[in-house]
């Protein structure tokens, strides 16, 4: 399909850039107005991430109640992400050509079905079944989430997509703490206390779905000329660069495998820690995957995505390689510096990838969100096979040279450079 073809397609609210395309904001719609907008959308990605990341934060009870080994617990991170990453980029391809307002609200029901499920599963079976319908609500939520943000951008693509990040890095944060206060004491079925936050993030969805809507209501009645900033790269090029880009993916996913699912254990098991304490670490870490999501948009918007994705991805290499041999006490402090680092590569991967192929953000952030998942669930499917066989601690050691792969950024084309002199 031609350029012109598929942008003819494409959803009108998608074509109204604020800066690449040189289209103004509205006069009715200000730029608080799109922060507000953007803020609703952070904050239910929050909330999905957070009632989303109760199923790895509490594996340390499932796998006491139903007698899982490590495998098991991989298969149940590995049936949610892949189901997610399998549907990710198939849905962010249709709602490119036929846009769905208030699909965001739809995902986060599935969302609140598997969490109920979770709440009283009887049998492993069950757990997969609530997994599948964790990623369903996933795959949905997260291309149309990252289209909105994108419109409500102003034109400041990587601090639009970090902030929206951000709010799911924040979400996923929160989860394990709040698994260790609430469903530690209570077990499975305190899973059920956060379907509250899931209502409401299904509320705010709704809303945010009508401004959405009135959007593309309003671009189809003035019809706007929309004007793609091309980079003028060939097919080929284009196709290495997102070849990478999924390499990259691969490197940073595969690795926080290794941390949001099993560094509990790792805790435990090397230090003895209590299951609290290993829940307020991973807590920290997550934390600071937050933090670093924030600054690295940022960064990308002032400094260029190429660099930040150079220092985010070979710049943890070293940490990464003394973490394994580190006191329990600098064992925190490098996850966190790890996480923060880590962490500020993928809004620049992402909006580099957006400028790569302008006009189809659907499907470019199904498909990075889906490979995304599909990298941490394979990660931990294939750790937890690897710490049943050779030990959780051994995991560490092989996992500190993933970063390496970050060389690949080199061969990266120069998309800003291009876009200046198109």
């Amino acid at each position: 399909m031609s350029e012109t073809s598929f942008t003819a397609t494409m959803p009108a609210a998608d074509r109204v850039d604020f800066a690449s395309e040189q289209i103004a904001p509205r006069p009715t719609e200000p730029a608080r107005s799109l922060l507000r907008v953007l803020t609703a959308i952070s904050f239910c990605h929050l909330l999905n991430d957070m009632v989303q990341s109760l199923l790895p934060s509490i594996y340390p009870i499932l796998k006491s109640s139903f007698h899982l080994d490590f495998s098991h617990l991989g298969l149940l991170t590995l049936t949610y992400q892949v189901v997610a990453s399998m549907l990710q980029p198939l849905i962010g391809q249709f709602t490119d050509k036929r846009p769905m307002p208030y699909a965001l609200s739809v995902g986060m029901t599935f969302t609140l079905l598997g969490l109920l499920l979770l709440a009283v599963a009887p049998t492993f079976t069950w757990l997969i079944i609530a997994s599948c319908l964790v990623g369903v609500g996933s795959a949905i939520f997260h291309p149309e989430s990252s289209r909105i943000a994108r419109m409500a951008s102003g034109g400041k693509h990587g601090f639009a997509q970090s902030f929206f990040q951000v709010g799911g890095n924040s979400g996923s944060a929160i989860g394990p703490l709040l698994a260790a206060f609430i469903v530690l004491p209570l077990g499975q079925k305190g899973v059920a206390w956060f379907a509250l936050p899931a209502i409401l993030g299904i509320v705010v969805l709704y809303r945010v779905g009508r401004w959405y809507k009135a959007r593309q209501a309003e671009a189809s009645r003035t019809k706007k000329h929309e004007h793609h900033a091309a980079v003028h790269l060939s097919k080929g090029r284009i196709f290495g660069a997102i070849s990478i880009l999924i390499a990259l993916i691969f490197s940073k996913y595969f690795y926080l495998a290794s941390l949001t699912s099993y560094y509990t254990f790792y805790l435990i098991q090397r230090f003895n820690t209590s299951v609290r304490t290993s829940q307020i670490m991973l807590f920290l870490f997550l934390g600071s995957v937050a933090a670093g999501t924030l600054i690295g948009g940022s960064a990308g918007d002032r400094y260029g995505r190429k660099l930040v994705i150079w220092i985010s991805i070979l710049g943890v290499l070293p940490f990464t390689l003394i973490l394994p041999y580190a006191s329990l006490f600098w064992t925190g402090v490098l996850s966190v510096i790890i996480g923060f680092i880590l962490a500020s590569a993928f809004s620049a991967i992402l909006v580099y990838a957006q400028e790569l192929l302008p006009g189809r953000v659907g499907m470019i952030s199904g498909l990075f969100f889906g490979v995304a998942f599909g990298m941490g669930g394979i990660g931990a499917a294939v750790l937890g096979k690897l710490a049943d066989h050779t030990g959780i601690i051994n995991v560490y050691h092989l996992c500190a040279y993933l970063p390496a792969i970050g060389l690949l950024t080199g061969f990266l084309p120069d998309v800003e450079g291009k876009q200046k002199h198109a």
